[in-house]
């Protein structure tokens, strides 16, 4: 019998990116194809999408991949699943016994579908769904979305559902990276502060552009209603609220994105052009953050930890200081407590 108590219970849906089952290369090659066959991953027409993945991309990228992710590997698993499920755990705590708190991952395991479906039944009052994505792109929360609803679009009873679009302005966000930036700053005094971001295709930037307003130039310089949805330009805003709490000025820090894939233009400045550049220009000590991760991964660790050093010491750098990303910071947790609050 199903009580009454149960019956008022809200649903809270944490949903990451996703992550091989293990660092193997058959387990990474069918990571691989299912995140790179999204159409929201890779915006091409199916007939040239499958046999680009398929037959070039996952073939030859999956035993370099496997090695990388053995590089990170955790003795529990997947550094990007472990932060995830840790930070659950402590939001379910602080939640409290009137909210079910779950964890889905967008690709591999655990499925949105396998943890969704559990609450089929269960006569929920309410579910809050929180793509831990802080800027909002198609590639990442746009296809969070339409997978969750691909699922419950099949219930007989879909309850209230409300999803986080975004948070990359949030108070408690921009207080929660600025807090472990400063732990480093005050450890030391750094030429330079480098805020990173995972790339995007311009195109992608382009069809998501409300009146055409975005240029891919300035337009990104202030955040509002007509580029809202903009992830360039939520990331942009982002650095100004961080830089603001990390109290530099605007020649104190670069905006730029990594882990482009093809040829085809990405949005820029580029990472990899942008940090041997800073060392050439005599920035010798680099703080390094990720904001558009709130969990550590093979883009923090492996690229922004190892990759970026190297390319910045090579050209000349002496120090380089990686941010770790938020993980099970207690003003994270507090973030996402707000998040389902409000």
């Amino acid at each position: 019998m199903v009580s009454h108590k149960k019956l008022h219970k809200t649903g809270v849906l944490l949903i990451n990116l996703g992550t091989p089952d293990s660092p193997s290369v058959p387990d990474v090659r069918k990571y691989l194809k299912e995140f790179l066959m999204d159409r929201r991953v890779i915006d091409i027409p199916v007939y040239k999408r499958w046999p680009l993945i398929n037959l070039i991309i996952a073939p030859f990228r999956a035993p370099k991949s496997a090695k990388v992710y053995n590089n990170v590997w955790m003795k529990e698993g997947s550094p990007l699943l472990v932060y995830s499920q840790r930070a659950k755990a402590l939001l379910a705590k602080s939640l409290g016994d009137d909210y079910e708190v779950e964890l889905a991952m967008r690709y591999q395991s655990p499925s949105i579908e396998s943890i969704v479906n559990k609450w089929q039944r269960a006569g929920l009052a309410k579910l809050i769904v929180i793509p831990l994505f802080p800027q909002y792109a198609s590639a990442s929360t746009g296809s969070a979305t339409e997978e969750l609803l691909r699922v419950i679009q099949q219930w007989e009873v879909i309850p209230e559902l409300q999803v986080v679009e975004n948070f990359c302005d949030h108070p408690l966000f921009i207080k929660a990276f600025a807090e472990l930036g400063q732990q480093y700053m005050q450890q030391q005094t750094f030429d330079h502060v480098v805020f990173s971001y995972h790339g995007l295709p311009e195109r992608q930037i382009l069809k998501a552009s409300v009146d055409n307003y975005c240029k891919l130039g300035d337009c990104c310089s202030v955040y509002h209603s007509k580029n809202k949805y903009c992830y360039r330009a939520q990331c942009f805003e982002t650095t100004r609220l961080l830089a603001e709490q990390l109290g530099l000025t605007k020649d104190q820090y670069t905006v730029c994105f990594q882990s482009r894939l093809g040829k085809t233009p990405w949005i820029k400045p580029y990472a990899d052009e942008v940090i041997p550049d800073l060392a050439q220009k005599g920035k010798k000590k680099i703080l390094f953050f990720s904001p558009s991760f709130v969990a550590d991964c093979l883009e923090t660790i492996e690229e922004g930890g190892e990759e970026y050093k190297d390319l910045f010491l090579h050209a000349g750098g002496e120090h380089w200081q990686l941010v770790e990303s938020l993980n099970t910071s207690e003003t994270w947790i507090e973030c996402l407590k707000e998040l389902v609050k409000s």
